[in-house]
């Protein structure tokens, strides 16, 4: 008699799909950037998505693109820096972390850029050659949160200039509360992680494994797991910093697999619009994650982060 044996859970699958970008987005850093040489000019190594009104900008390995009406990306500006960390502010600023273009001169890390004219042009904001944030958010107070990858370190700053150390952790990815400044999330290997003071401290990551997780409004939370499996979030307000079994006061509800395979980068704007970037595209829903459209074709970055 043949015998089967179940294959690992879904759960299980994308802790270890999240576990396997960790160990990537540590030790990728080392790695300097290379020019995108996609066919067809098809983008790769997505690190983030923003809008700022309805134009939608895509950080890569090789600088920031828009599509135009065709879904043909063309870079925004002519700095090719590897954008790891990337988020467009509430004021419609750029922000953005990771490494200079291969010749470009200046330190191995960016520190801090920001750009107030959509990516045309950037600046140096702060800790040039000290910090490669790989993740960046921002509080409805205008606080900068961003995840010091090297360091395994949270850093928080009230303009972008002065910077203060928070939580240690193992995370792939942040996002704030709008409602809410001093309320964190963190994807970790174990769960999403919650924090209520700022990001100081962190109960313990539990609950839905989620790889990326943004916060547009404060009704619209989602987050998106190593295998493009799409959630809501709820937050339900009972996380008191030391852990719940919904993961610190957080419930998820599948809403959709969206397609394209593992994701690289996921962005709310609403309710109802939800962007996310895949292995073969960067799609968009205008019906809160139930239905896709692909707004550009990307090729490889199978790594994510």
């Amino acid at each position: 008699m043949k015998k089967y044996f179940p294959g690992p859970s879904a759960a299980a699958t994308a802790a270890l799909a999240l576990t396997l970008t960790l160990t990537l987005t540590l030790t990728a850093c080392s790695q300097e950037p290379a020019a995108d040489d996609s066919p067809g000019g098809a983008l790769s190594h997505i690190h983030g998505l923003g809008v700022r009104g309805d134009t939608l900008y895509v950080a890569t390995h090789d600088g920031v693109h828009s599509p135009d009406a065709d879904g043909r990306p063309t870079r925004v500006g002519d700095r090719r820096d590897d954008f790891m960390g990337f988020t467009v502010t509430a004021s419609g600023v750029f922000l953005a972390s990771g490494h200079p273009a291969p010749g470009s001169g200046g330190p191995a890390d960016l520190g801090l850029v920001e750009s107030t004219d959509s990516g045309r042009t950037w600046h140096e904001k702060s800790l040039a050659g000290e910090v490669d944030f790989h993740s960046l958010d921002t509080a409805s107070d205008a606080t900068v949160y961003g995840y010091d990858a090297t360091n395994g370190l949270l850093r928080v700053s009230p303009d972008g200039v002065t910077w203060e150390d928070r939580a240690a952790l193992r995370a792939l990815d942040l996002a704030v509360s709008p409602a809410a400044p001093g309320t964190v999330l963190a994807t970790t290997e174990t769960g999403v992680a919650r924090s209520t003071d700022g990001g100081r401290t962190f109960a313990p990551g539990s609950g839905q494994v989620l790889s990326y997780v943004s916060w547009g409004d404060p009704d619209a939370l989602f987050g998106i797991d190593g295998n493009g499996v799409l959630f809501r979030g709820t937050d339900t307000g009972t996380g008191t910093g030391t852990g719940t079994a919904q993961g610190s006061g957080l419930r998820w509800d599948r809403v959709a697999t969206v397609p394209g395979g593992a994701p690289q980068a996921l962005t709310v704007v609403d309710a109802r619009r939800v962007l996310v970037a895949t292995q073969d595209g960067v799609y968009e829903s205008r019906d809160g994650g139930r239905t896709f459209e692909r707004r550009v074709t990307v090729t490889s970055g199978k790594e994510g982060h």
